[in-house]
């Protein structure tokens, strides 16, 4: 079994570490989807000779019992080249009773069932008659041996029984293990943003599996650095803009419900865009939101009438940037973390030259006043 934290030989730099700083709102203290309370994030990464890389990574709403606490939640299609385990009940009912689970693209039946068996084993479930498990996915057969579906029901309950608070793990790690993006080693990636007092203190935390490869052209702070790096889909010898795939999850503590969930998911296909995806004929690009805010929560079976305050729509429009400006950002992260990779058939994908991105954008003048 793969390990839910791998080693690598030394930690490169978060986009903001490296002085890339965009968009106008703050990051939360961790610039993760984790600075929604009570959000976890669990990974298990499958790594077995030189063909499989892959792996699970898992986002739990809260610590509770997600059945007996389920959250309003909606799903948002950029582009449905993909396979979304459980999508149509959260559209239909607008809540979600799982933790959601991100894999490699034939594991997701397996990961689904043993998502769906861990929490039909939890405490106070052992009447549930019906369980729908939330799993999405990306293709990562260029780097594992996809046919090998490797991903099992132990991967699983690593990843779930291991999650937690704090950083979260990025690159190649978990679901994004064997992931690409946008011409170099992609994976997962997080970041967050805090809205100020004045526009209601509230929270978004967005996490992203990244393998859109050359579904795009880099774009950072504005700058379309594929082009000056000489790496896009568009690029004579290296054209194929049909590969894809992300998968964005969002998190928030704002109460909201699912109609305006839906509203922020939505959002999610302009911060990929402003990273450079143009969500390619083949891609799978979905928007995973929810909100967290105990005022909101679903209590399983509960009888009689609720009532819950929700925000005005007239206050969502901080929440959208939030969410655009996260999403761009945890696209970069990913890119940023993530390692050079070979695996499946010698298959190599190098990491972002971060080096050289940061001069790209220093000569651009886009880097933080104490970096140009």
């Amino acid at each position: 079994m793969g390990q839910a934290q791998p080693s690598t030989p030394a930690r490169r730099p978060r986009a903001r570490q490296a002085g890339v700083v965009t968009g106008i709102l703050q990051p939360g203290p961790l610039d993760a989807i984790t600075d929604v309370e009570g959000v976890l994030v669990g990974h298990t990464t499958v790594s077995e000779g030189d063909d499989v890389r892959t792996g699970v990574t898992v986002i739990h709403p809260h610590p509770r019992n997600a059945f007996q606490e389920k959250v309003p939640a909606a799903v948002a299609v950029a582009n449905g080249f993909g396979k979304l385990v459980g999508s149509s009940q959260v559209e239909e009912l607008g809540v979600l009773e799982t933790p959601i689970a991100l894999t490699g693209t034939l594991n997701v039946w397996r990961v689904a069932d043993a998502l769906a068996e861990w929490v039909l084993a939890l405490p106070g479930n052992g009447d549930v008659l019906s369980v729908n498990p939330v799993v999405g996915e990306c293709n990562d057969g260029f780097l594992s041996d996809i046919r090998r579906r490797p991903v099992g029901r132990e991967h699983v309950s690593a990843a779930l029984d291991s999650a937690s608070s704090g950083d979260v793990a990025e690159g190649c790690v978990g679901a994004g293990t064997g992931c690409c993006c946008l011409g170099w080693k992609g994976g997962i990636g997080t970041a967050s943003r805090k809205l100020p007092p004045s526009l209601g203190g509230w929270t978004v935390g967005v996490l992203a599996q990244t393998n859109f490869n050359f579904g795009g052209v880099l774009t950072v702070a504005g700058i379309p650095v594929g082009v000056e790096l000489g790496r896009h889909g568009f690029k004579e010898e290296l054209a194929n803009p049909e590969n894809g795939s992300c998968v964005v999850v969002v998190a928030t503590d704002a109460p909201l419900d699912a109609r305006q969930l839906g509203r922020v998911a939505r959002r999610v296909p302009m911060g990929l865009a402003r990273a450079g995806s143009f969500a390619s004929n083949g891609s799978g690009d979905y928007g995973i939101a929810s909100s967290t805010n105990r005022s909101c929560t679903v209590r399983h079976e509960a009888p009689g009438l609720r009532q819950i305050e929700l925000l005005p729509d007239e206050d969502l429009s901080q929440l959208f940037l939030a969410t655009v400006e996260a999403t761009e950002e945890a696209v970069l992260n990913s890119l940023f973390a993530a390692t050079t990779t070979q695996g499946f058939q010698g298959h190599i994908v190098e990491a972002l030259p971060i080096d050289r991105v940061v001069e790209i954008l220093r000569r651009h003048r886009m880097l933080e006043p104490e970096d140009r």
